[in-house]
């Protein structure tokens, strides 16, 4: 069974002509790139932690693991105002998002360029078609056949590498929303717990 659909997958792949190349080296990038991005925010594991974790973390930097710990100590050191804890925020955001965004774009750019590809094949499978009816002879239905064969084929492959990568973009968007969030939420946390701390002083004995 696993021979026939090599075979199988090995005639069609043949039937496609030179655009599948093209095709699979595309595929190759975009799933890649989507993989690469979906596991950098895994990495940071932003997902998993409520406000009640992140707030001890605040008030407590040593404690806070990971890359979020690093941001949470980071907005802490040395701060001695609520201004210099957005310039902080802001430097992390400027540092992750703008690398983010051009992979994102390119991820989008690789998605839409997929069924581009294979309409591509379409319009060469459709020429060789009419280069065939134009010449005529004994093989002019063999090669009329090849040329749809091949139209269709790589139609049918760039949407099916189109239609996944639509939704990791889609994924992947939603992902950095959710972290823009998260951020958020973590500096507003830190300004509170900053604009406690001088009445805590001045509770103190």
């Amino acid at each position: 069974m696993i021979e026939h659909f090599l075979q199988e997958t090995t005639r069609i792949w043949a039937e496609g002509g030179g655009v599948m190349i093209a095709l699979a080296l595309l595929a190759l990038f975009l799933y890649a790139f989507a993989a690469d991005l979906i596991y950098t925010f895994s990495r940071s594991d932003y997902q998993r932690f409520d406000s009640n974790a992140c707030n001890n973390w605040i008030q407590n930097p040593d404690t806070a693991p990971g890359p979020v710990g690093e941001i949470i100590r980071y907005s802490q050191d040395e701060v001695s105002s609520l201004e210099e804890v957005r310039n902080r925020f802001d430097e992390v955001r400027l540092a992750v998002f703008p690398r983010i965004d051009r992979r994102l774009f390119f991820l989008v750019t690789l998605t839409t360029a997929a069924p581009l590809l294979g309409l591509l094949g379409t319009v060469l499978g459709m020429i060789s078609t009419f280069d065939a009816m134009a010449e005529g002879g004994g093989r002019v239905i063999d090669m009329v056949a090849s040329g749809i064969s091949t139209a269709l084929i790589t139609t049918k492959t760039g949407l099916l590498i189109a239609i996944p990568g639509y939704f990791l973009a889609a994924a992947v968007r939603r992902r950095r929303q959710e972290y823009a969030a998260f951020l958020a939420g973590l500096e507003s946390l830190t300004m509170q717990h900053l604009r406690k701390l001088p009445a805590k002083r001045e509770a103190a004995p």
